[in-house]
């Protein structure tokens, strides 16, 4: 098996206002990205990587992490405030993603993982789509 193709997801900044969702599979394209706001942490998953449309729910997002925490990631935070968890999983149902099976598409809401919330931080956010679990991404804020 060859070794694995490593993308940077936007290392210059340059893209603009994006947001992607990486679902996980082994598809041997490792995707990374910087995240954790001012802590710049460098993550990587593998699978493939869907663009999705979030205006509102990305400007909620960066409302929750940039002004709320401060900008400061929450690595390893345990999300003990009801309030905070249920904003971030409004936001991340806000994101609809869009699935085919080959016949008909249909628009389904992201769910927020909470078996993985502990691993949640700015522009790093684990998901469950159709087709399977997954990341959310966008540009980091630092």
């Amino acid at each position: 098996m060859p070794p694995p193709h490593h993308v940077f997801l936007d290392p210059d900044g340059s893209i603009g206002s994006w947001v992607f969702a990486v679902v996980e599979a082994p598809t041997g394209v490792v995707y990374q990205q910087q995240y954790g706001g001012t802590a710049c942490r460098q993550g990587e998953v593998e699978g493939f990587l869907v663009p999705l449309h979030a205006s509102d729910a990305l400007a909620g997002l960066r409302d929750l992490f940039e002004k709320h925490f401060r900008g400061s990631g929450t690595w390893n935070y345990t999300w003990p405030d009801e309030q905070e968890r249920a904003r971030l999983r409004d936001l991340v149902e806000q994101i609809r993603y869009w699935t085919s099976d080959g016949q008909t598409d249909e628009p389904h809401p992201l769910k927020l993982d909470a078996a993985r919330i502990h691993e949640a931080d700015e522009a790093w956010i684990p998901v469950l789509t159709p087709d399977g679990p997954g990341l959310l991404l966008w540009p980091n804020s630092d």
